[in-house]
């Protein structure tokens, strides 16, 4: 029993497949093409075993395609270079029959390498199959990204992982010469996140631990015999950019449980504290901003605060932060005012500051007329003059626009009262 439980009953036809039904259930997307035999080069791209090379090796088997496959670990330009050849010799050139070429972690090919997967993917001597567990967005070149089609694979869901479990129990050589019960299964399908292969990992640690002729799966056996793993979460990696992202988005959404559940994910990750307090800060501004301006000034004694404190008790200001933020109300005016006023910048290019704002620190440039007819607001009464403070060809834009919420109702009162006509919002 040197073969690992999750390579004993790995798939071999499309039926026996579990899970990602959006690809190869009844209507899956990848059905048809698997069926007519029509596959074109694919990047599959989802979490730790959720079946991304049994999905390759499935394509290569139902097809009757000759099947070559690569890691990105251990293989270099050569290696590639080697064997796109056999696969020219084993293939006819545009053929329906052409190999499959299967590159697991392709995100980790440098861009060298990919390029020279580049001429074999565009003129048909391999139909490619990327795996990886990174966004090919940032990590697949995107000449080689073009050329392929992107399909996601999702963790699975507790449905799928009892589903192997059964399919391990009545299927697997090994385990059918044992007696197993699987009582309980909460404890198997949390330690696994989703991830198929190493849910089969624990499930065979623990039966294969089991002295007893007849082994109950209860959660305080698996508890007992599997120390637990930490938290999937590379600090480079998808995981990382997805979760913070729920976190800012629980903010945006106004939803403190939802914020503090990913601020806890995070901090059980030991993820960087500046990060996190960086990452309010932005929040605060752009989604926060003038409808509550101390969250600024909260966010900001946050940054400060964690950076001197560190864990364990930064995850205590971390938490009244992101709670303060996600129950403040929210505008984005000023996130949308520097959006409208960059847009009018790139399409009008360095218009002239008009004379009478330009700076006049010597007298030949008095005498040309810089700063002239400029007037000075404090001046008037209110300390308010209706001027134009843009270049002509800009005279009346509106950039800023005050959100719906009370202060921001106050801001455009006061500059409707100052301006009249010319804020109509």
């Amino acid at each position: 029993m040197n073969e690992p439980l999750a390579e004993r009953i790995r798939p071999r036809q499309l039926d026996q497949l579990i899970g990602q039904e959006h690809l190869v259930g009844a209507q899956g997307a990848l059905v048809r093409q698997i069926a007519q035999g029509s596959i074109p080069s694919l990047i599959l791209w989802g979490p730790p075993g959720t079946g991304k090379t049994t999905l390759a090796e499935v394509i290569a088997n139902q097809s009757g395609r000759p099947f070559y496959t690569l890691s990105a670990i251990n293989s270099g330009v050569k290696d590639i270079r080697d064997v796109l050849d056999k696969a020219r010799q084993s293939g006819g050139l545009f053929t329906t029959k052409n190999p499959i070429l299967f590159i697991d972690e392709i995100h980790r090919f440098s861009k060298s390498q990919q390029d020279s997967l580049l001429a074999a993917v565009e003129k048909g001597w391999v139909t490619l199959i990327g795996a990886t567990t990174e966004n090919p967005s940032f990590e697949v070149i995107p000449a080689l990204l073009s050329r392929c089609q992107v399909y996601v694979l999702n963790a699975l869901e507790k449905t799928d992982l009892r589903a192997l479990l059964d399919r391990a129990l009545r299927e697997d050589s090994w385990l059918k010469t044992k007696s197993v019960t699987l009582e309980e299964t909460d404890m198997l399908l949390r330690l696994s996140g989703g991830d198929g292969r190493k849910l089969l990992n624990i499930f065979e640690l623990v039966v294969a631990a089991s002295p007893e002729d007849h082994i109950i799966i209860t959660d305080s056996l698996v508890s007992q015999l599997v120390q637990e793993n930490p938290l999937r979460y590379d600090k480079t990696g998808e995981q990382h950019y997805d979760i913070i992202s729920a976190f800012i988005k629980s903010i945006r959404g106004s939803d403190p449980n939802a914020a503090v559940y990913w601020l806890a994910r995070m901090v059980e990750a030991g993820e960087d504290v500046k990060f996190i307090a960086r990452r309010m800060l932005i929040s605060a501004s752009e989604d926060i901003g003038l409808a509550n301006p101390t969250a600024l000034v909260m966010a900001n004694a946050a940054f400060q605060s964690v950076q001197v404190i560190g864990y364990p008790e930064a995850r205590i200001i971390l938490s009244q932060c992101a709670i303060y933020l996600a129950t403040s109300a929210k505008s984005n005016s000023s996130y949308l005012a520097i959006q409208r006023a960059q847009k009018a910048v790139q399409a009008t290019g360095d218009l002239s500051v008009p004379l009478s704002l330009r700076n006049a620190p010597t007298k030949l440039m008095k005498d040309l007329g810089y700063g002239a007819s400029y007037d000075y607001a404090h001046d008037h009464p209110g300390n308010f003059v209706a001027a134009e403070y843009l270049p002509d060809a800009l005279s009346g834009s509106l950039f800023f626009k005050p959100g719906e919420n009370k202060r921001e109702t106050d801001i455009k009162a006061f500059l409707q009262k100052r301006w009249k006509d010319k804020y109509e919002f």
